[in-house]
């Protein structure tokens, strides 16, 4: 992939060397420190800070930074020992303790990978854009797409379709990151246990909208654009005259914990107003959500499979409701390592649910934590939870019908021996000693 330079410019390959370069580093520090006087005076007089915030109108540009997280689940799991040969990644930092959040918060720690920069088009207007992938040991991978730019409010809604130019192609965001996946998942098939075909790979996507300017309070300014905000964030049209229900749902439950900044969050986007730049443990409980969500989804899908495969193994031990005696006994065998198999992916299952519910032990009232709690709220986490509880309830009760009935063919056919040698066989003697007679 090409730097921001003229055509004829330096390329940069699409996975960096291990020399430690980054070719996008956010600015996303508490202050202004470190940078010059007159730009921070700027910046700080666009705010508000040297007298009385000016009112923005609709059209006048904000600085803004859109990341795109784009979840794929490629595999049972990720041997990240491999990977690290294979790739020039590096363990994540992990979230930074921040606000109120508590010592003992722990989330998987995935490796990072930093994908390059592509070229930008001058027509889209794009300060900046970076792209990495996290990839984790449970078999799930995000490519991470940020994009700084200065546009209006009511542009917004068009982000996600303007081009970035890779390999002499203009793609949308979400393409150029489908494209990177791509390349990186060629590259981690041999760290990954039981790889799944791209096109049947689950995935979640999820974008944020990180406002780095409003010019006014959080609060004003959402309620004067309070139609576009909610049209924004359900992925509406900016004119499709939403209900004032509508917008209540969506707008009504804002997060804030400093006086200038705000959070409202959605079912696939989320919107953040922050001048401090302050927001990176939000994106990351966001992303780890939606992470979640996806390992739920995928894990009901695979209970799904196994339950029609225990369908099929009672399907052939009965026939209209009526217990085959003999297909019971010649077939016991088959059967027995069939359910044999089924329960040994229970287990498997019932191991992966655990890990995820240890991963996301984000329990308590502190700021992340109430976060998190509306994102599992929006998801509906506990349903998919009960869902995949249920089904594995549903897997045990197959598992010890059928381990009852082969108990019972078992039993049968020790009566038919017992038969055959207490009754039959003194039969037989008795025959033969006349005979002999």
């Amino acid at each position: 992939m090409g730097r921001r330079t003229s055509p004829g410019g330096p390329r940069q390959p699409r996975f960096p060397g291990a020399d430690g370069t980054e070719p996008f580093k956010a600015e996303h520090g508490r202050g202004e420190a470190g940078r010059p006087a007159t730009e921070r005076r700027g910046r700080m007089e666009r705010r508000g800070v040297f007298g009385r915030a000016r009112h923005r109108g609709p059209d006048l540009p904000l600085l803004v930074e859109a990341v795109f997280f784009y979840l794929y689940d490629v595999g049972r799991s990720v041997d990240l020992t491999k990977v690290a040969d294979l790739v020039p990644a590096h363990p994540d930092l992990g979230i930074a303790k921040r606000r109120d959040t508590p010592a003992s918060l722990t989330l998987p720690t995935p490796l990072i990978l930093q994908l390059g920069i592509p070229e930008l088009s001058k027509s889209e207007g794009f300060e900046r854009l970076s792209s990495q992938a996290k990839i984790y040991e449970e078999g799930a991978v995000t490519i991470v797409v940020r994009v700084k730019t200065r546009l209006p409010m009511s542009e917004l809604h068009g982000l996600e379709e303007r081009g970035v130019i890779s390999q002499g192609r203009t793609l949308t965001i979400a393409e150029y990151a489908e494209e990177g996946f791509r390349m990186l998942f060629e590259a981690l098939t041999p760290a990954v246990s039981e790889p799944r075909a791209i096109d049947d790979m689950d995935r979640e996507s999820y974008l944020a909208f990180c406002l780095l300017e409003c010019g006014e309070d959080p609060v004003s300014f959402i309620e004067r654009n309070r139609d576009y905000c909610a049209s924004l964030l359900i992925g509406e049209e900016p004119n499709s005259s939403l209900h004032e229900s509508q917008i209540s749902a969506t707008l009504g439950r804002p997060f804030s914990y400093r006086a200038g900044d705000l959070a409202i969050f959605e079912l696939d986007r989320c919107l953040i107003i922050d001048p401090r730049g302050d927001y990176e443990d939000l994106l990351l409980i966001a992303e780890h959500a939606n992470y979640q969500l996806l390992e739920l989804r995928v894990l009901d899908k695979l209970l799904d499979t196994w339950l029609d495969q225990a369908e099929d193994v009672l399907l052939r031990m009965s026939v209209g409701g009526r217990r085959l005696t003999r297909g019971l006994i010649r077939g016991r065998g088959k059967v027995q390592v069939k359910v044999a198999h089924i329960q040994a992916l229970r287990f498997d299952a019932l191991f992966i649910l655990e890990n995820l519910e240890n991963s996301s032990k984000i329990i308590g009232d502190y700021y992340l934590g109430q976060i998190y709690a509306r994102l599992c709220e929006i998801f509906n986490t506990e349903g998919w939870k009960w869902s995949v509880e249920r089904r594995l309830d549903t897997l045990q009760d197959v598992y010890e019908m059928v381990k009852a009935d082969s108990g019972e063919s078992r039993m049968m056919t020790l009566e038919v021996i017992f038969i055959i040698v207490c009754i039959i066989f003194p039969i037989i003697q008795i025959i033969q000693v006349m005979l002999g007679k």
